[in-house]
Formats: C-alpha cells, sequence, structure tokens
C-alpha cells in the first residue's frame, strides 16, 4: 500500500510540475544550466544508466547516494528559506495598496479642481471673443461698403467721363478709361438688381456702341471711298504697286493704333486679294476674247510674284479664321528629274552649255497666299494649252527641217551614237511648260497639258525618228534584192552606207534618251499635279512607241548585215561539194560573211557605246537570224562527198568561232561575249557541225547509222533526216528503207520533264566539239 500511495504521489507531482514550453523556454533563459535534472524531459532510468554505465560502476553506489542527499538537503534549505522569506509579503502589499488608493483619492480631487477653474476660464473667452468677433464683422463690413463706395464713385465718374470724351473724341484716352471702366463694372455684377447700377451698366454698353460706330465713321472718313477702277491685265502691277504703297502708309500713319495681334496690315492685304480676284475674274469672263498668252502669262507672273512678297511680308495666320496655317512638306524626291527647277532662262543656258551637275537650290516653303488671287486666272488657261499646242507643232515642224537641211549626223566613233539636238530641246520646252503651268494650277490644266504632251511625244517619234529611218528598198545606196543577186566575189555588196548606220544608232540612242526621260516626266507630272489626278496621267502608250523605234532600229541593222550575207550563203548551197577532192583553208564564202561582219559590227558597236544593252539585244537578234539561215543554206549543199562535208565543217568552225568573237569583234578591248548570246551561238552551230557529223558518218550498218543520228542531233523530225539523206546522195530506194527503219528505231515520247532531258544529254558538250574540230583540223594539215 505505501509503495502505490509513493506512486501516485509521484504522478501527482509529476502533473504539477509538468510546465508548458513558453514557461520553461522563459526559465532556461533566466537560470541557465547544463544539469541533467533540471531538464524538462529529466528520464530517471536514463540518469541511473549514466552514473552507472556498468556493473562494476555500482561499487560507487553509496558515494553517488551520498551526493544525491546532499545535494537534496541544500534543495530544502533554500526552499525553506524562500518561502520564509515570503511570509511578510502579503502584509507590505495590502499596506502599498492603501496607500497607492489614498493617492488616487487625492488626485482626483486636484483634478475636478482644475476642470472646474477651466470651464470658467472658457467661460470668460467666449466672452472675450463674442465682442471681438462682433468688432471684426463690423469692420469686414465697413471695409467693404467703403471699397463699394470707391467703385461706384469710380464707375460713375468713369461713366461720365467716358461719354464726354467719346463725345470730344478723345481716343487715346478713352483706349485707357474704358478699360479700366469694364474692370470696375465687373464688380457689380452681383448688384446689377439694384437700379443705379444696371442704369450704369447700361450706359457702359450705350457707350461702347456709340464709340464702335464712331470711330468706324472716322475711318470712313478717313479713307474715303473713290470708287473701285478695274484695270485691264496689263495694269495689272500697277495694282500691286498701289497696296504696296498702302501698306507701307498704313504702318507709318495707322500701325501704331491697332494691337499687333490683330494683324491689321495682313487683313487689309487679304481682302484686298479677295477684292481684285473677284473683280479680275469679273473682268475677264466680260473680255474673255481678249485675252492673249502674252497678256496672261505677263498677269499670271506679276500675281504670282505678288502672292511670293505676301508670304515673305506676312505669315498667314488670318487666312484660315485667325488661326495659322500649318504647312506640310513634300517628301523628298529621288528622281534626277525631279529636282528643284532653275529659271528657266537659266536652264536652256545650263542645257546649252551642258551643264548637268548644278547646285540644288534649298526648297523654299509653300506659300499659304499662293492661288489667293492667281485662282482666277484657271478658267482661263486654255488659253495657254492652246499656246503650247501651237508652239509644239511649230518646233516639231522646226525640228523636221532642220533634219533635212542639216542631214544626218556625223559619223562618231569615239563617244557612242549621237543623240539628236531636237529632243533635248523638246524636253527642255516640257520642262519649263510643265513648270509654268505647276505655277499656274495643279488641276486640270495639268492634264490638258499632259495631252499635249503625249500628241507630240508621238509625233516626235513618228517624224523625226521612225520618217528619218533609212528605208531597204531605196535605189540609191540602199538596199535592194537585186543588187543582192549581182554581187560576185570580192565585189562590194549594195548595203547601209557608213552615214545610214551612224543615223540608225543615233535614232536608237534618241529613242532610248526618250524612253528613260518619258518616264521620268510622268513621274513627275504626277508629282505637280493634285493627288485625285494622278491616276489620270499615263504615258505608257508613249515610252511603248519609242520602245517600237528602238526595235525596228535593231531590226534594220540585223537586216543590212544578215541581207549582205546572204549572197555568200547563196553561193556556198551552189558549189559542187560533191567534187570537192581536197580539205584547205576556208571558203571563200566564209571569208565574205566574215568581212561584211568586221565591216558593220564595229561600226555599230561604236555607236551603240552609249546603249550597251541595245548592242547585246543586236548581236543576239543577230544570230538568231544567220545561224537558222546558214542552217537551211547547208541543207541546200547536195550531194557531198567525205572531203566536201570535212571541209564544210571546218568552214562552220570557222564562222562559229567568228560569231562567238561577235561583240568585240575589231575592238582593242576585249571583252568577254555576254552569257546569253553565247549559249545561242553555241547551240545553234553545235547543231551545224553535228548535222556534217553525221553525214560524214557511213550509212552501214544502217542501224548504226540511224542510232548516231538520233544520239548526236536528238532530232526525231522525218524531214530533217530526209534532208540529210538528200546531202549522202543516196538514192531513193535506199532512202524508203532508211526512213522506215529510222521511225522505228525512234525513242518514245517524254512522259515528263525527265524524258525531255534524256535526249538532250546524249548531245555532246561544246567544250568536246571544239576538242575534236581541233582534231579534226590536225589531220586536215596533215593531208595538206
Amino acid at each position: 500500500m505505501m509503495e502505490e500511495e509513493e506512486l501516485e504521489f509521484v504522478e501527482e507531482l509529476e502533473a504539477v510540475l509538468q510546465l508548458t514550453p513558453d514557461v520553461q523556454l522563459a526559465i532556461e533563459q533566466v537560470f541557465p544550466s547544463q544539469d541533467p535534472l533540471d531538464r524538462a524531459d529529466f528520464n530517471a532510468v536514463e540518469y541511473i544508466n549514466t552514473l552507472f554505465p556498468t556493473e562494476q560502476s555500482l561499487a560507487n553506489i553509496d558515494e553517488v547516494v551520498n551526493k544525491i542527499r546532499l545535494k537534496i538537503r541544500r534543495l530544502d534549505d533554500n526552499i525553506r528559506t524562500v518561502v520564509r522569506g515570503q511570509t511578510n509579503v502579503g502584509q507590505d502589499g495590502r499596506q502599498a495598496l492603501e496607500e497607492a488608493q489614498k493617492a488616487i483619492q487625492q488626485l482626483f480631487g486636484k483634478i475636478k479642481d482644475i476642470k472646474d477653474k477651466a470651464e470658467k476660464s472658457e467661460q470668460m473667452v467666449k466672452e472675450i471673443t463674442r465682442d471681438i468677433k462682433q468688432l471684426d464683422h463690423a469692420k469686414r463690413h465697413l471695409t467693404t461698403s467703403i471699397t463699394t463706395l470707391n467703385h461706384l464713385h469710380m464707375l460713375a465718374g468713369g461713366v461720365d467721363s467716358l461719354e464726354a470724351m467719346t463725345r470730344r473724341r478723345q481716343y487715346g484716352e478713352v483706349a485707357n478709361l474704358l478699360q479700366g471702366v469694364m474692370n470696375v463694372l465687373e464688380h457689380f455684377h452681383k448688384y446689377m438688381g439694384i437700379p443705379q447700377i444696371r442704369q450704369l451698366s447700361e450706359r457702359v454698353k450705350a457707350a461702347q456702341t456709340e464709340l464702335g460706330q464712331q470711330i468706324l465713321a472716322d475711318f470712313e472718313e478717313a479713307f474715303p471711298s473713290q470708287g473701285t477702277k478695274v484695270a485691264w491685265l496689263d495694269k495689272i502691277d500697277r495694282r500691286y504697286a498701289w497696296i504696296k504703297r498702302q501698306l507701307v502708309d498704313y504702318e507709318e500713319k495707322y500701325g501704331r493704333m491697332f494691337p499687333r495681334e490683330w494683324y491689321m496690315a495682313e487683313r487689309i492685304a487679304v481682302e484686298f486679294c479677295h477684292i481684285t480676284r473677284t473683280e479680275l475674274a469679273k473682268i475677264m469672263r466680260t473680255r474673255a476674247k481678249e485675252i492673249e498668252v502674252k497678256l496672261l502669262l505677263f498677269a499670271i507672273q506679276r500675281t504670282t510674284n505678288f502672292e511670293g512678297f505676301l508670304a515673305k511680308r506676312f505669315s498667314g495666320c488670318t487666312l484660315t479664321d485667325g488661326t495659322l496655317k500649318k504647312l506640310e512638306s513634300p517628301p523628298a524626291s529621288t528622281n534626277p528629274f525631279l529636282e528643284d527647277e532653275p529659271a528657266p532662262e537659266m536652264e536652256e543656258l545650263a542645257m546649252e552649255k551642258g551643264d548637268v551637275e548644278q547646285p540644288k537650290k534649298p526648297k523654299a516653303p509653300d506659300n499659304p497666299f499662293h492661288g489667293i488671287v492667281s485662282k482666277c486666272f484657271e478658267p482661263h488657261l486654255y488659253v495657254y494649252i492652246e499656246s503650247q499646242d501651237k508652239n509644239l507643232g511649230e518646233l516639231i515642224d522646226r525640228f523636221v527641217a532642220d533634219f533635212k537641211a542639216q542631214g544626218p549626223p556625223k559619223p562618231n566613233t569615239d563617244e557612242g551614237g549621237a543623240v539628236l539636238p531636237s529632243c533635248a530641246d523638246l524636253f527642255v520646252y516640257y520642262k519649263k511648260c510643265m513648270v509654268q503651268c505647276s505655277q499656274l494650277s495643279t488641276g486640270e490644266p495639268m492634264i490638258a497639258l499632259t495631252t499635249i504632251f503625249q500628241k507630240y511625244l508621238r509625233e516626235y517619234a513618228w517624224k523625226i525618228l521612225s520618217g528619218n529611218l533609212p528605208k531597204t528598198t531605196s535605189s540609191g545606196g540602199g538596199l535592194t534584192i537585186s543588187s543582192l543577186l549581182k554581187e560576185k566575189e570580192g565585189s562590194e555588196v549594195a548595203k547601209f552606207t557608213l552615214e545610214e548606220l551612224c543615223l540608225i544608232c543615233s535614232i536608237l540612242s534618241t529613242a532610248e534618251y526618250c524612253l528613260a526621260t518619258t518616264q521620268q516626266l510622268e513621274e513627275k507630272l504626277k508629282e505637280k499635279v493634285d493627288v485625285s489626278l494622278t491616276e489620270r496621267i499615263n504615258l505608257t502608250g508613249e515610252m511603248d512607241t519609242f520602245s517600237t523605234v528602238i526595235s525596228s532600229s535593231i531590226q534594220l541593222l540585223v537586216q543590212d548585215l544578215d541581207a549582205a550575207c546572204d549572197p555568200a550563203l547563196t553561193a556556198m548551197s551552189k558549189m559542187q561539194w560533191q567534187n570537192v577532192e581536197h580539205v584547205g583553208d576556208q571558203s571563200p564564202y566564209v571569208t565574205s560573211v566574215i568581212l561584211h561582219i568586221k565591216q558593220n559590227v564595229p561600226i555599230i558597236r561604236d555607236n551603240l557605246a552609249s546603249t550597251r544593252k541595245y548592242f547585246t539585244q543586236f548581236c543576239i537578234k543577230f544570230a538568231n537570224s544567220f545561224i537558222p539561215k546558214f542552217i537551211t543554206h547547208l541543207f541546200k549543199c547536195k550531194p557531198i562527198s567525205m572531203v566536201g562535208a570535212e571541209q564544210l565543217l571546218l568552214d562552220t568552225h570557222s564562222l562559229k568561232m567568228v560569231l562567238l568573237d561577235l561583240p568585240s569583234i575589231g575592238s582593242q578591248v576585249v571583252r568577254k561575249a555576254p552569257a546569253s548570246y553565247t549559249k545561242i551561238v553555241v547551240k545553234g552551230m553545235t547543231r551545224a557541225e553535228m548535222i556534217l557529223k553525221v553525214v560524214m558518218a557511213p550509212h552501214e550498218p544502217l542501224v548504226v547509222f540511224v542510232d548516231n543520228y538520233i544520239k548526236l542531233l536528238t532530232d526525231c523530225n522525218t524531214e530533217t533526216f530526209q534532208k540529210i539523206l538528200d546531202m549522202k546522195g543516196l538514192k531513193r530506194s535506199e532512202q524508203s528503207s532508211m526512213l522506215e527503219l529510222f521511225r522505228q528505231r525512234l525513242p518514245a515520247p517524254p512522259s515528263g520533264p525527265e524524258g525531255s532531258g534524256s535526249l538532250s544529254l546524249l548531245a555532246p558538250t561544246p567544250e568536246q566539239e571544239s576538242s575534236r574540230i581541233r582534231k579534226l583540223e590536225k589531220l586536215i594539215k596533215k593531208r595538206l
């Protein structure tokens, strides 16, 4: 039983001694200790095992027990001392509490006394401030009354003075007084219910009205209207001189009368412009039949100069109800034709001197007064357009007469074909007209002028360019079929003369210049005209006309050289090739062709040096014309022996080399021929060489011959195969069996893009053909 009671006591004691974590943490911070007995999670078993870890350590159990008992006794003594020290604490606390309560009661008593005294002080302050507020209100009312009375006195006196000064026309004094009276009157807006104040306000308004009417009457008297005298256009400069003098007089005499922000001088000038435009429009409608071009341009020039003068003198802020115009500068242009135009006289002088690189002038700002007067001339600009139509017609006629009188341009072999000077004159005149018209109007007159430009661009192309191209059927020095048939070896072929070739090249260069300049002219016209009208400006038809002139010129040059080579090709087809016994140097017909090429091509190249691309076109067109014609004449050479075929092959190779060198033949500067031209020559002449190789091949066995033909020519045309058989001199009986075999051996038609390329792979490359030709030449030299 004792043991159970002790266990229960221990459990109760542990329950009592179980502290919260916060309390335990506070105790550890106040009384830090490393003793295991002071830990909150103390375990007796672990503590005993720590004291006696082994059986041998139990030998010291008595010593350990004595130490613990000693420690217990010390703790008991400490507890007893603490408990005894707390026996008198309760009595001391009660005594301290009683003293604190007495002190609080005394404090409450003092606070009550202070509160009572504060209430009495507040009452005294209220009584004092009440009297002060009354005095303050009285002072404020008195001040307001005095101020109002002063304002009233000033208003009444001011109104009387204003009326008196108005009657005496003392405008200088009235200006300052009126502003003061208006300022004083603002203080009485809330008193307008008082009859006397309302009466004063009405007197001020009446004085203002009377003053305004009186000032206007005085100005009308000072500037008497002498009656508007509308002069004709030839006196228009006197009108502008008059307003300039009036503006100067106004600034000197009356400029200081009005505030600067009224812009009175500008308003006078603008009103003058409106009146002038109305009167000029009226009189020009009345006397429309008397308007001449020179008189119209004179009036427009003087008017635009006057508008420029106004732009320099004034800002234009009064043109839009007192709001300053915001001018938008147009985007900068990169077209050289669209540079700022100099004066027409300076421009013509510069064109004569050849001064192309002129310093650009800074673009002047837009004129806000542009059109304020000159707009009235726009309905009458048809007179200007009709005049330009007449002038351009006369100019074209003069160009035609000058060309006939001066003849074709002289040959030029140094700097390329000369551009006809008339085209530069034409476009200079166009530019001058365009600048003038754009200064007059950017509307329908510009469209009408564009139509005139189109008309005379076509006439220039027809009368000056196409009309002066040499005719291929002319009898005097021109090219005729009969003259070609009479050509003999070593004789000179009838063809275009040197002057005629130079003329064709000059016309071609001129047409190229006109084509490029017309495109620039179209861009310039679109910039000058209103945005809504740009779609109506289209010079594509005129550019196509010049392109046609260029094509015709190139075709004439090709026909001339091609026709010069025709007799040589005819001589080739008439030779007895089956009787040729040995292979020699190139045949005479080849020498003739080369001679004609060396005569014509250097002249054409030198005169087309400034238009290199058109010289390339000439070379390409000549190759496309000459090579098929050469192959056609080659088929006419029948029959051909083996030696004859070898000679023809050598001739073909010689022509091929000449054609490849055609663009730079006879030139000191050797240039590589354009790839497009080289491709045409190699393809065409290689086909001619392949034809001759097939002719040289033995026709037996038949299968090998047919397969070799298909491999070399890749031509599935029966007619071509028939022509080659004729060239070999085979009989019809032999040809029939070979034609039948040819039809059987033809490859199947290609089913797609791959099939078309398979045959082309059978053809030898140009490098392989050149190697074979060189071997053939070596063989010929050995035989010789």
